[in-house]
């Protein structure tokens, strides 16, 4: 397959982000439809932590499972858990130190800085997707090439809709061109990482941002559950989150049972 089809794959991939973004213009919602909101949000961003700690700590058990046989290369394994811890942390702690940073009146991230977060850490998962969509391209394997597009353009259609989860119902509504840059933030690393996935595939690459990815999206799972934790809708919440969850698993199916 040609870099030029290649990058239209990709893009495809991480342009259905934008489905899910126009919930974030919603007028005044009801908070039980607002905590429903967030819930859903908070489901999928679960179900994200999960499979992209999963995606990244994949190879770096098999570096290490490589060096007990006397197969592998002990520096490797070594570089691939420090990238693997150090990603995680950074992605993570940074976020903690943005969502600090001095406030007027020590308030806690505003909506639209708690979406932008949500969006950076989904653009860095989106980037690992892409290095594989990039990789399995380049290698001639079309039919799983196709395969993780139409897989990846799901769970984007699904995590669009929780970047703009916090802004359903804020005193101002998100503009177009806010939503526009949410969306470039969160889908457009999708095809800058099958770019770099077509010209130099990299296992160490993949986990630093999938660890960067999963940290980060570990921040704002818990700003949001701590915004949860107040509502007076508690079955709500559990409902709209054990919905999110199952979304992603079912999105994650169309990859899975092609072996993706």
């Amino acid at each position: 397959m040609s870099l030029a089809r290649t990058l239209v794959l990709g893009f495809i991939a991480g342009a259905t982000i934008v489905l899910g973004l126009p919930v974030g213009r919603l007028r005044h919602p009801a908070e039980r439809l607002r905590a429903l909101l967030s819930a859903l949000a908070v489901g999928v961003l679960i179900f994200l932590v999960v499979d992209v700690f999963a995606n990244a700590l994949a190879p770096v058990q098999d570096a290490l499972a490589a060096v007990h046989r006397g197969a592998g290369h002990p520096a490797r394994a070594i570089l691939y858990v420090a990238l693997l811890l150090a990603g995680t942390a950074v992605g993570l702690l940074a976020l903690v130190l943005v969502g600090r940073r001095p406030r007027r009146g020590g308030a806690a991230p505003s909506a639209r800085e708690l979406s932008l977060m949500i969006a950076s850490g989904i653009g860095l998962h989106n980037f690992g997707e892409g290095l594989a969509i990039g990789a399995s391209a380049r290698s001639g394997a079309l039919g799983l090439s196709t395969v993780l597009v139409v897989g990846f353009a799901l769970h984007n259609a699904t995590e669009g809709f929780g970047i703009v989860s916090p802004l359903a119902g804020a005193e101002r509504r998100p503009g177009w061109g806010f939503l526009a840059l949410a969306a470039l933030i969160g889908g457009g690393p999708t095809t800058i990482g099958t770019l770099v996935g077509w010209v130099a595939t990299s296992t160490a690459l993949r986990i630093l941002f999938l660890s960067l990815a999963g940290g980060s999206i570990v921040y704002v799972v818990g700003q949001i559950l701590f915004v949860l934790g107040r509502s007076r809708h508690a079955t709500t919440v559990y409902v709209g989150i054990t919905a999110g969850l199952l979304a992603g698993f079912a999105t994650d199916l169309v990859v899975s049972l092609a072996g993706g």
